[in-house]
């Protein structure tokens, strides 16, 4: 009787034991969010506002993490149809965002998120005077642009043909660059006078080396950034609640970076 005491006081505490360590061992995974990654495709002109977006995203919705593809719209629509395995579209102009929707693999809950306002841009100490759209005509002024079929570029043709100076301007091209982000790279450079560009892209980081010019009203161009979720997308879901985040908290960062609202 004895010895059948010790057994199953053995027993006991075996069991015990085991619980004990299947209920630690099983109540940490539940506790921790599975980790799950989300690939956003963004026009350049988007980096530093989408960039300070998607970390409060991830601090807003624990275990993921955002990976960012930002370039010019034309190039990141082309990725996709494709087949680049991306889950929200973001793009500077909807011609590309058609693109996806119609030719590639399309887009669920698609909406307009923002506007922008296109401007001149030269650098800080403006070595050409460059004063207004006429200035750009001017013969030995070193223009650059974004390059045809990049939402900027052309965006800054639809510009010159309205102000009737496109034969003027475009003569003075020195340069088409990719994106918009290439453009002003090359006039913090000082590698050319002047380009066009977004009003966001005189960010605070770089309001000492380049200044914006408005254009008038009448002759600017509003371009209207659209935002999608990528048929096909693994995460479906959460990508949705990325797009709903950007529509919602993810204005008023939008705003800051001198965004407009979509309407």
């Amino acid at each position: 009787m004895k010895k059948l005491l010790i057994l199953t006081m053995s027993s006991v505490l075996l069991l015990a034991a085991c619980g004990d360590s299947g209920e630690s061992g099983g109540g940490s995974p539940a506790d921790s969010p599975a980790a799950v990654e989300l690939t956003v495709s963004g026009a350049s002109s988007l980096t530093a506002a989408f960039t300070d977006i998607g970390a409060a995203f991830e601090d807003a919705d624990p275990g993921t993490t955002v990976t960012f593809n930002f370039g010019p719209s034309d190039g990141l629509a082309t990725q996709i149809d494709d087949g680049a395995p991306v889950d929200v579209f973001a793009s500077a102009s909807p011609k590309w965002m058609d693109l996806v929707q119609d030719e590639g693999p399309g887009v669920t809950g698609r909406t307009d998120f923002a506007r922008n306002k296109l401007a001149i841009i030269v650098p800080s100490d403006n070595p050409a005077g460059i004063e207004n759209l006429d200035d750009l005509t001017e013969d030995g002024v070193q223009l650059v642009l974004a390059a045809e079929g990049v939402p900027a570029g052309d965006y800054a043709r639809e510009i010159f043909a309205n102000a009737g100076i496109s034969k003027g301007a475009l003569a003075n091209v020195l340069s088409n660059e990719e994106d918009v982000k290439a453009v002003i790279a090359k006039l913090v450079s000082g590698d050319a006078d002047v380009g066009i560009g977004y009003v966001t892209d005189v960010t605070p980081e770089l309001a000492d080396q380049i200044s914006l010019i408005t254009m008038p009203d009448d002759v600017n161009v509003i371009a209207t950034y659209p935002i999608a979720v990528v048929v096909g997308s693994q995460e479906a879901d959460l990508a949705q609640r990325f797009v709903d985040y950007v529509l919602g908290e993810g204005q008023q960062t939008l705003a800051d970076y001198g965004f407009l609202p979509a309407s």
